[in-house]
């Protein structure tokens, strides 16, 4: 981090602005998060942002990008080959689990508005639509992977916003992921009958 009041050039100013909006983000959500207070973070002048993002919409897709990228790299290492409904539920723990250790990035992915043509946005939203077809199609073969990977998604994302809101409780670990699991297990058994 650069100290406030200090300016210098950057090699890397897009990935700089980057990180620096990231640091801000946890620190103070997405409301105080700006081109301005961007630049302040990063030591550069007040007008280098807009080099790499034209306006705030242009700021949240870029971290809502890392977030998508960051929560593929968090799925994937809770189970590289996920082929079980119990490996769908390790999965779904992971994806709530970020939720609730990145919640402020996690809102800015999900309930911030972003621009829907940024590619890197694109690109980072279809790498996960496409993560969780690909689960869909291992763990039921033979099912329409497009609206089955939907469904699945919506759901998963529904515990992980209740969870997210307090209205399931996430001060234990433990019980979140057993209430996850659960919840998995009694859907997929409701589908099957």
């Amino acid at each position: 981090m650069t100290p406030p009041g200090s300016t210098y050039h950057h090699g890397d100013l897009r990935a700089a602005c980057l990180s620096a909006a990231l640091e801000l983000l946890e620190e103070d959500g997405s409301t105080g998060l700006s081109l301005r207070a961007v630049a302040r973070r990063a030591g550069v002048s007040a007008m280098a942002p807009y080099r790499h993002y034209p306006n705030r919409d242009a700021l949240l897709s870029a971290v809502a990008a890392e977030g998508y990228l960051e929560l593929a790299q968090n799925l994937a290492a809770a189970h590289p080959a996920p082929a079980t409904p119990d490996d769908l539920a390790e999965i779904a723990i992971a994806y709530i689990r970020f939720a609730l250790e990145r919640p402020a990035l996690f809102r800015v992915m999900f309930a911030e508005p972003c621009d829907p043509a940024n590619g890197e946005r694109v690109t980072a939203v279809a790498a996960i639509t496409d993560y969780v077809q690909g689960i869909v199609r291992n763990v039921f073969p033979g099912s329409e992977p497009e609206p089955l990977a939907n469904a699945v998604w919506a759901f998963v994302h529904g515990l992980a916003f209740l969870h997210l809101d307090g209205k399931f409780d996430a001060s234990d670990p433990g019980q979140v992921a057993d209430r996850v699991r659960a919840a998995v297990h009694a859907i997929l058994a409701a589908s099957a009958a």
